[in-house]
């Protein structure tokens, strides 16, 4: 099957090789205790400082210019969507040398007794330019709750240009079944809009697709449908078209559609052997396309602290922002000092990350999925550099951001 993505290619513009500075956090909120060069253009510093709901915090912070043509920023992910690995697994396996924990993702399914897990994230993803999948809706997230008018589809990239910036990243797609055309609803997506269509490739894995059936566009919990109909395509031809929702490995030639009530009613009209186009894209609405892109929801926006997030819970927390021009990256974790309980509120966050340097800024996933880790010098893999709060240590995550150096 043609499928249509924004695939760009990359210019790397001749920049020379720059050593970074210790990050800009002389604040006297911060004491940084320190410092360490962990490759050209990236540095890892080690600071505390104090939040409202706990004596002493303590954190991580990794430093990344991205002006350097020897530095990239690029989606931690484990070889399929529908799983999750630890950070440092991911960041080994695909030569990262430091690296956080990205989205938000589905980590329970208590609420759908019988339906096989997935740890597929609840945002977009772009890897290398490559489109892995979109966002749920946004009653179906799997996280606290958002800012006013922010969704699901809320990213943190870096674009083409390699300049960091905020953006969306909605699914434009479309099915073609004879004279009708229907919209695409859902990419490689543990949920999909009700009444809709979802495409599944081969970068889903061989994960049941059973949970993308339950749920409503405003209800996690919500029963799974039972309206529902499961066509697989190859090379554009329908060879398969059953009433169950299915598992197994999908091909690379291959696409398995799901649909759900109306979705459902129109995949039902195919017959084995005849033809279906199909298109998609994620559109981002800007002129120069993200490379990578994560889902994140926006804590800082142009210098100031978004309206609306909750100031009162504190957690672990790991953060992501960028500098005004989109040159530099800063990732964070930060928690209670071991020992001690309580966090950092959002706010807080996005605080932290603007005395560091930054002007926009999301918030990732926290609590025990928090991982930041770096390499040493000369080492060949990454090592944690927080205190991971789970009893069995740095927990499996659906993605991340990665820090890779030539």
């Amino acid at each position: 099957m043609r499928l249509r993505r924004s695939l760009v290619a990359l210019t790397l513009t001749a920049a020379a090789a720059t050593t970074l500075p210790a990050p800009a956090i002389a604040d006297t909120a911060f004491d940084v205790t320190g410092s360490q060069q962990v490759a050209p253009g990236v540095r890892l510093s080690s600071f505390t400082t104090a939040s409202a709901s706990a004596a002493t915090i303590q954190g991580e912070l990794l430093t990344v210019d991205l002006r350097n043509p020897r530095v990239s920023v690029d989606l931690l992910h484990p070889p399929t969507v529908a799983q999750a690995e630890t950070v440092s697994q991911m960041a080994n396996a695909q030569g990262a040398v430091a690296g956080v924990n990205g989205d938000f993702f589905n980590n329970t399914e208590a609420q759908h007794p019988g339906v096989a897990f997935t740890d597929s994230s609840d945002g977009p993803e772009i890897a290398d330019r490559r489109v892995l999948k979109a966002a749920v809706p946004n009653g179906q997230r799997f996280g606290p709750g958002m800012p006013p008018g922010v969704t699901t589809e809320a990213v943190l990239g870096v674009g083409v240009d390699r300049v960091a910036r905020l953006g969306t990243a909605h699914l434009d797609g479309s099915v073609r079944i004879k004279s009708a055309t229907y919209s695409l609803g859902g990419l490689n997506q543990y949920a999909i809009p009700l009444g809709g269509i979802g495409a599944y490739t081969s970068a889903w894995g061989a994960t049941s697709r059973a949970r993308s059936v339950c749920g409503t566009d405003t209800s996690r919990g919500a029963a799974c449908s039972t309206d529902t109909t499961e066509v697989t395509l190859r090379h554009d031809r329908v060879v398969a078209v059953g009433g169950t929702v299915g598992a197994g490995a999908i091909t690379r030639d291959e696409t398995v559609l799901v649909g759900r009530e109306a979705g459902a009613d129109a995949l039902r009209t195919l017959k084995v052997g005849q033809h279906v186009a199909m298109q998609y894209t994620l559109s981002t609405g800007r002129g120069v396309p993200f490379r990578f892109a994560i889902g994140g929801f926006p804590i800082l926006r142009d210098g100031t602290v978004v309206a609306g997030q909750d100031a009162k819970t504190a957690a672990v927390r790991t953060g992501a922002g960028f500098s005004a021009d989109g040159h530099t990256l800063y990732l964070v974790a930060v928690q209670a000092k071991p020992g001690t309980s309580g966090g950092m509120t959002t706010p807080e966050v996005a605080q932290l990350l603007q005395r560091a340097g930054a002007a926009d800024a999301v918030n990732l996933d926290g609590g025990g999925s928090t991982s930041l880790v770096a390499r040493d010098p000369g080492a060949h893999t990454v090592t944690v550099r927080n205190h991971p709060t789970d009893a069995a240590g740095e927990r499996s995550v659906a993605n991340g951001i990665g820090v890779f150096v030539r």
